[in-house]
């Protein structure tokens, strides 16, 4: 008896050893949460980075200007402003804001201002204030002007057309530009919308491409050099690794915010679907509360019979939630709203430009009493983002948004073979 106790206390024992952490650790299949916090195998190295690695001879005996803003950064988030001012090869003179400013803290819209950068202590010039293109006195004591900035893939975003200006000062100055290229967040294969129409250009587009192009910050300015006429002296600093199916998540990168309403790359996906009619300041899309862009809503809307409808129409890609919610400023600050927040559930096939439009379509359905086109001002900026005034118009006469859709399709063909020319990766 005593020996099988024995056998039992030696067999327990073993029992015991093979459930220990280290065993644990070793046999087990490692949980959702431990396989999705490991780092990317894979990790992009960007144009800035290849540039202080194997260009720098492009610069050397120059003057630097710089382009860049808070997403200007090397993948160990060390700011691009600063590596060229502590390098002893690059000769930093001046640096170039954008809107939001040079450091980012600048609201949307609002003018900025030239001042000494107190990091760096180079002068900065303001490209979204009294001027938006380089003057010959900013450019006076710059040779080269290199562009690193973070780009998020859809037509509203201004820094693009800044980046357009500079190219423009250039040829008018005859200096260089060097574009440092950056990962289109959102991919580089979907391509939506509408192109811009003569008559609706504007610093939220200034050109004729679509809403989402599918082009990285470089190929973009490949673009707008040879297409549109530009013709500056141009150079385009390639990444390695990145490819076109890759969305921001994929790169290996950590997202440093755009402009203070896109605090993670996923807000450019929601902000293609919303971004647009949030500028008629009728229904909130987020901005003011803590989901910028996810969210659409007012006082007057049901969030529950709203998202019933929007659900209905099985848009690929993204389900609709009802929410409450209350902005702590703009659109309806204060106020209780209902509506109903976006769930991307597939990025791939979702669809972001049409979904904005069925929004605003179903919302004119459920709710005729409430005009989203009720303010003047704010139509002739809807119209500038939207690039024409006929889908505007179609939307008041009830088109559907497939009717709208096809509408764009002989132009969008013919800027895709055009945007073949100028595609790297």
């Amino acid at each position: 008896m005593k020996k099988k106790y024995l056998a039992i206390i030696f067999l327990l024992f073993l029992w015991l050893l093979s459930c220990s952490p280290k065993a644990i650790q070793k046999n087990s299949t490692p949980t959702i949460k431990e396989k999705t916090s490991q780092p990317s195998a894979k990790k992009v190295v960007l144009g800035v980075e290849i540039f202080l690695q194997s260009y720098k001879n492009l610069v050397a005996n120059k003057r630097v200007g710089l382009l860049t803003n808070p997403s200007g950064v090397n993948s160990q988030l060390q700011s691009t402003a600063d590596l060229l001012a502590s390098d002893p090869d690059i000769n930093l003179t001046a640096l170039f804001g954008p809107e939001h400013g040079i450091r980012g803290a600048i609201y949307a819209g609002e003018k900025v201002e030239d001042e000494i950068d107190p990091h760096t202590g180079v002068p900065v010039f303001s490209l979204y204030g009294k001027y938006r293109k380089p003057t010959a006195k900013m450019l006076e004591n710059v040779d080269v002007i290199l562009v690193d900035i973070q780009d998020i893939g859809l037509r509203g975003y201004t820094y693009i057309y800044t980046m357009a200006k500079v190219m423009e000062a250039a040829a008018e100055f005859d200096k260089q530009v060097i574009v440092l290229d950056r990962p289109n967040p959102i991919g580089g294969e979907m391509v939506e919308g509408n192109l811009v129409e003569a008559g609706f250009e504007s610093f939220v587009g200034l050109y004729p491409i679509p809403y989402r192009y599918g082009m990285t910050i470089g190929e973009l300015a490949l673009l707008f050099n040879k297409q549109f006429g530009i013709n500056s002296k141009l150079k385009v600093i390639p990444m390695k690794g990145w490819t076109r199916e890759m969305l921001w998540d994929q790169t290996g990168l950590l997202w440093v915010p755009t402009s203070p309403h896109v605090p993670h790359w996923e807000t450019v996906l929601y902000m293609g679907a919303t971004g647009t009619f949030g500028e008629l300041r009728v229904l909130s899309e987020g901005v003011g509360y803590t989901s910028p862009f996810e969210l659409v809503g007012a006082p007057w809307i049901d969030g529950y019979r709203l998202a019933e409808a929007l659900n209905k129409l099985n848009l690929p890609g993204v389900i609709f939630r009802p929410l409450y919610f209350k902005p702590y400023y703009a659109t309806y600050k204060g106020e209780v709203c209902q509506g109903v927040q976006l769930h991307i559930t597939d990025p791939s096939v979702f669809n972001s430009y049409k979904t904005g439009l069925y929004i605003m379509q179903t919302v004119i359905k459920l709710y005729p009493e409430h005009d989203l086109f009720a303010y003047p001002r704010r139509v002739s900026m809807f119209n500038k983002v939207m690039g024409c005034d006929w889908i505007m118009k179609d939307l008041q006469q009830g088109r559907s948004v497939e009717e709208i859709s096809r509408k764009w399709q002989k132009d969008l063909k013919k800027f895709l073979k055009i945007r073949k020319q100028f595609l790297l990766y």
